[in-house]
């Protein structure tokens, strides 16, 4: 039987998928009625190629497989696999393959045979285990067990896309009923039945229901999930005492993402209630193998919908599945904003340098004109040292000094006027422009690349702990983010989380000490926060920004795909974006602020004071663009 199942495995491989089925007993084997049964339900499939899994728990003759897979015609292919429930090593390994064979296939159904409930559990148990039973994968458990014994598969059931078939072939007239576990039931609730087969009649709907309803759609009964979350700029955390919640209070949610499982909660008909992880973080792999924080939770079935927002990332997906992207974004650099000063260097920006230049050298290639035309018509009056002379005299009328000046030659007379004239210009010029740009206080915003991060050791990197990001920074091999995992060691890096990051905003960044790295959406929202709060822009976001990231909502296999669609519906309606811009008015007051802003201040020019000003120090935010340097 091994060789012979095998052999099958191979083909079905080739063939582009596999069917599993278990058998009935041997004892009462009806082969006619499985492959009636599987055929009609098999007749429902509304795809053009698909595959089929057979498993079987050694009960089934031979001549029952032949049937089935002479009957059935599968465009995509079968495949026939054996094992008891009993031996755990095989069943395990056992499903392993086929989940590996089955994400190969474009559409797969599983058909599992058999009259042991063990053997429904084991099947349960280790493909919940390995993910194997995700929505798109379609299961038809066929059995002659009653219901009642095998109501401990509702709870199992009901969160795959299964159906459940008990044939009744003691009397003469064989008849099977299909059944489905609805989700999220009442406790006792016993499975729809929403059809029934007999060999004469074929198969008959018994409820509006189709085979493989979407059953995760609309729920009936109007059911309570739990939703992990934590504090975050998209999710703002509120506690509200509640005598009758446990521990006295009730956790709430306010944001974007609480709108969007508002909308959700409505449409699906179910109310949810808020959970946090012990940890406070979002989740990654431990070394042992489980995983922390929010994730953890998804996991282990703890709560049904994790509302993040995830990171996608290869090793989430692994063990949990992640609806439609809600956001792309980018990481990026949260500094404080220094405080308005003046340049040191001011009375240098009136003039271009190229300005400077020209200038110093007008002064020299006068100078040096002018003693040379005086030595050609009179050699015999100048000295040897007259041209310092008249350097240090046309100096003296570019600083506004006096000068004497002989009335030998009309020519020194006329080139002295037009020297005069020339810097008569240039000094209004100057004096206008410097005295408009001691009015301007320059704001400093240090660290727009990681590159200026690194190279400054005074400052601290704050990061969020636990979370895709900060492993990678810790395993990456080469590059900048090498050398930033490096600073860990230095104490130069410090592991945060989304609630800390409050804290540490309002403290160490404040202080221009630290700088804290988040994703450009929550760095608006929470410089828009402070805004509100103080009615400044402390704070800024670098103009680098890096590690593009996907964010998404995770949940149980099941209820993904029919989140997925009304997420897709919103996000494309321009609803979530809408929703981030309005939860701020003052959202976009801080985006690309001036870093030169006017004063109103006392100003000691020329040894006296200036009667024009009316205050001292108070900074105007409606800012005017200081004068263009001369050119």
């Amino acid at each position: 039987m091994v060789v012979t199942s095998l052999v099958l495995l191979v083909a079905a491989g080739l063939c582009g998928g596999v069917l599993l089925l278990p058998t009935p007993d041997a004892k009462q084997d009806s082969p006619s009625s499985v492959v009636g049964l599987v055929e009609a339900v098999m007749a429902t499939v509304t795809y053009s190629d698909y595959s089929v899994f057979l498993l079987m728990d050694g009960s089934t003759s031979p001549s029952t497989v032949y049937s089935l897979v002479d009957y059935l015609r599968i465009p995509g292919g079968v495949g026939i696999f054996e094992v008891t429930a009993d031996n755990e090593e095989q069943f395990s390994h056992l499903i392993i393959v086929i989940k590996l064979l089955r994400e190969l296939s474009s559409q797969t159904t599983i058909v599992v045979i058999s009259d042991e409930s063990a053997f429904f559990a084991a099947f349960a148990e280790w493909s919940f285990k390995s993910r194997l039973l995700v929505w798109s994968v379609r299961l038809l458990a066929v059995t002659r067990l009653s219901l009642p014994e095998l109501h401990h598969l509702h709870g199992t059931f009901s969160k795959m896309n299964a159906m459940l078939a008990i044939v009744n072939d003691i009397s003469a007239n064989i008849r099977c009923s299909i059944y489905v576990h609805l989700p999220y039931s009442p406790p006792g609730t016993q499975a729809l039945k929403v059809a029934s087969w007999t060999p004469l009649r074929g198969l008959t709907l018994t409820t509006h229901l189709p085979l493989f309803p979407d059953k995760f759609s609309k729920f009936s009964h109007r059911p309570t999930l739990l939703a992990a979350s934590e504090g975050n700029p998209f999710n703002k955390m509120i506690i509200i005492k509640d005598p009758e919640a446990p521990e006295r209070q009730r956790l709430k949610f306010k944001g974007p993402l609480p709108k969007l499982l508002d909308c959700l909660a409505e449409a699906f008909n179910f109310t949810y209630r808020y959970v946090r992880p012990p940890d406070r973080v979002w989740g990654v792999k431990l070394d042992n193998g489980s995983w922390n924080g929010m994730v953890g939770m998804v996991m282990r079935e703890e709560v049904s919908i994790g509302v993040g927002p995830f990171i996608l990332n290869k090793a989430r997906a692994e063990v949990m599945d992640f609806t439609v992207p809600i956001l792309t974004d980018y990481w990026r650099i949260l500094g404080a904003r220094g405080r308005p000063e003046v340049d040191p260097w001011g009375f240098l920006l009136p003039l271009a340098p190229l300005v400077w230049v020209t200038i110093l050298t007008a002064l020299l290639v006068l100078a040096v004109m002018v003693y040379l035309m005086s030595s050609c018509f009179s050699p015999l009056t100048k000295s040897q040292g007259t041209w310092l002379q008249i350097i240090f005299s046309y100096s003296r009328i570019l600083l506004q000094q006096d000068i004497l000046v002989s009335d030998d030659w009309w020519w020194e007379r006329v080139v002295l006027a037009v020297w005069m004239l020339m810097t008569l210009v240039l000094t209004r010029s100057y004096a206008g422009n410097l005295m408009a740009l001691l009015a301007v206080r320059h704001i400093s915003e240090p660290y727009h690349s990681l590159r200026e991060v690194l190279d400054d050791p005074s400052v601290t990197m704050l990061w969020l702990k636990d979370t895709p990001v900060s492993r990678y920074l810790t395993t990456v091999e080469s590059g900048i983010f090498r050398e930033i995992g490096d600073l860990e060691r230095e104490g130069r890096l410090l592991w945060r989380t989304h609630l800390q990051f409050t804290k540490d905003k309002d403290t160490w960044v404040r202080r221009g000490t630290h700088v804290l790295m988040d994703v450009h959406n929550g760095l608006t929202m929470s410089i828009a926060k402070d805004f509100t709060e103080t009615g400044e822009c402390s704070f800024y976001e670098s103009k680098e920004e890096f590690l593009p990231l996907i964010f998404a909502m995770v949940g149980l296999s099941p209820l993904v795909p029919a989140l997925s669609k009304r997420i897709t519906s919103i996000t494309e309606a321009g609803l979530f974006f809408h929703w981030i811009k309005s939860e701020d008015s003052n959202s976009t007051v801080c985006h690309r602020v001036p870093t030169k802003v006017t004063v109103k201040t006392t100003l000691l020019y020329m040894g006296k004071l200036s009667l024009n000003t009316v205050s001292s120090s108070s900074v105007t935010y409606n800012v005017h663009s200081p004068p263009h340097a001369m050119s």
